[in-house]
């Protein structure tokens, strides 16, 4: 009984740092996978500038100034329902910059 409770001593911080570090290496994929997002919306846009929105989790809200706007939700893929699932929100600028808003 004494080994495992010395066992689950050690285990369970280890385990809570571990699921910290997936929850911090998912929000920096997913930081990574919406400003490659923003620059190929932008490259395939006549203006090439983004209506500022922020802060937001909701993708289909992102969207360039052309007439009829792109959407970054139709640049993301796999993305269901058009919001963020990492808890993160963003803040998105004209000139296409990206600010990340951890939970």
């Amino acid at each position: 009984m004494a080994i495992l409770g010395t066992l689950t001593a050690i285990a369970i911080p280890s385990i809570g740092k571990l699921v910290n570090k997936g929850k911090t290496e998912s929000c920096e994929a997913e930081f990574h996978n919406i400003q490659t997002a923003v620059t190929e919306m932008l490259s395939d846009s006549c203006d090439g500038i983004l209506l500022p929105v922020g802060p937001t989790d909701n993708m289909s809200r992102v969207r360039t100034t052309d007439t009829p706007p792109l959407l970054l939700s139709d640049y993301l893929l796999g993305l269901d329902e058009s919001c963020i699932k990492t808890g993160c929100s963003y803040t998105f600028y004209a000139n296409g910059t990206v600010n990340q808003i951890l939970p």
